[in-house]
């Protein structure tokens, strides 16, 4: 909760006017959207709103560490480094070929293209990762194209649309675990909340494709399905929608999925470690973003940076309907300039819960929101790591894909029309104080 002696300063944003201008500016000017490793635009950022506050140089930076050490920073940071190793362990362990391959083999041919959404769909809310299910997907999806005569962007956006389902709804997902982190829900309610809203699109989106990819038959050939290696992502899913602690949910799903690996000798127990390893080295960037961040918006949020937007972008906001408007603005705009939407939400979760709190819209609305419209735009932009990761598998444009991604398109439009007709309509409008165990 924000401190009512803080006044709004304009200044107090500075480190982000700087953090913008190093990641967004320098990689536009060097044309390449990663040129600059976020990690050092976020160290600058840091730099600065330091030097900018006001106390001594021992006060400032003793403020700045209490950012990082709020537990809501260092439980998502722990989040990560669990799913890191989950990710990874089933990864060694061949459960997302299997997973792949189960899902092509329920597909009729005739289906392939509104089969290959819903496989990334389900594949997405198994995983949690949008990337992992396009590296899986799309070289299938090119080669699929490639026998059929089909557009290869339209397969590849099929995938994309369903990894991006996937991404907003998964359990286990980055978007998720700091969606509620930021805004104090149950992974749960903030998953109901996000189905009433999407699940009419997905389902258009499923006709759409449908109506597109019926006109021809095709044959193609699936790989082996190993049942038991669908299991961990089956458990994790059941496990989360059920409430269960995600951190238990986690841990449980990376020893279920290791055992199942020692079973199945798909690897052994050096094997096992040492793919826990990788995947939580493998998070290691995204961890320490999130720590500089904590920092750095704790620094900028002592300084009035969140008591000034709050107060501009609410100046005019006398209604829920504006101060949600106000939310989906606030993290469309971050996740346009960072290109990242976990990022985007780390910078935009503290500040929505803000607005939140005033307008008193509950925890599992304003992170259902703000995910959405995390995921809505990652989805869009030609210079994301979704669009670029699938047009290099695939060997196509980003702009190419962008026409077919019906999807995302619809999701900005289906969180636009919750927004303006109240819906899904809340059970209580007042907000839970969960703990981090929750």
């Amino acid at each position: 909760m924000q401190d009512d002696n803080i006044s709004p300063h304009l200044w107090a944003l500075l480190p982000l006017g700087v953090f913008l201008i190093a990641y967004v500016v320098i990689s536009v000017i060097a044309g390449d959207f990663y040129k600059m490793p976020i990690t050092v635009a976020f160290v600058l950022g840091c730099m600065v709103a330091v030097a900018i506050s006001r106390g001594t140089l021992q006060e400032r930076i003793e403020q700045f560490c209490k950012g990082p050490a709020n537990p809501n920073i260092m439980l998502m940071a722990l989040i990560f480094i669990l799913a890191g190793a989950f990710a990874q362990t089933t990864k060694a362990m061949g459960a997302v070929s299997s997973t792949v391959n189960l899902t092509l083999w329920l597909l009729p041919e005739n289906l392939i293209v509104p089969g290959l959404f819903l496989a990334a769909c389900f594949i997405s809310v198994s995983m949690g990762t949008s990337v992992g299910t396009i590296v899986a997907l799309a070289p299938i999806a090119s080669g699929i194209a490639d026998k059929t005569g089909f557009a290869p962007a339209l397969m590849v956006a099929a995938v994309i649309s369903g990894a991006m389902f996937g991404d907003n709804l998964s359990f286990i997902s980055d978007t998720t675990i700091v969606a509620t982190r930021t805004q104090g829900c149950r992974m749960k309610d903030k998953f109901r909340t996000n189905l009433h809203i999407v699940w009419p699109f997905a389902l258009l989106t499923a006709f759409i494709y449908f109506f597109i990819g019926t006109h021809t038959n095709i044959a193609y050939e699936i790989g082996p399905v190993n049942w038991l290696h669908v299991l961990p992502y089956l458990a994790v899913f059941v496990a989360a929608l059920c409430g269960v602690n995600v951190m238990l949910v986690l841990v449980s799903g990376t020893i279920l999925a290791g055992a199942i690996g020692l079973i199945t000798h798909d690897f052994d127990v050096w094997g096992w470690t040492g793919a826990m390893g990788t995947g939580i080295n493998g998070m290691s960037e995204l961890i320490v973003v999130t720590l500089l961040a904590g920092g750095m918006l704790e620094m900028i949020r002592l300084n009035g940076g969140f008591a000034w937007i709050i107060e501009k972008m609410t100046k005019h906001t006398h209604s829920v309907r504006g101060a949600e408007l106000s939310i989906a603005g606030l993290v469309s705009l971050a996740n346009l300039c960072t290109a990242n939407n976990t990022i985007a939400l780390i910078m935009a979760g503290p500040i929505a819960k803000e607005i939140a709190t005033r307008f008193k819209i509950p925890a599992k609305r304003s992170a259902s929101l703000l995910d959405i419209f995390s995921c809505f735009v990652q989805g869009i932009i030609p210079y994301g790591a979704q669009l670029l990761m699938a047009a290099g598998l695939a060997g196509l444009s980003p702009l190419a894909i962008m026409k077919y991604l019906y999807y995302p398109y619809l999701l900005g439009v289906g969180a636009l029309l919750a927004i303006w007709f109240g819906y899904p309509k809340p059970t209580s409008r007042r907000n839970k104080n969960l703990s981090p165990a929750q």
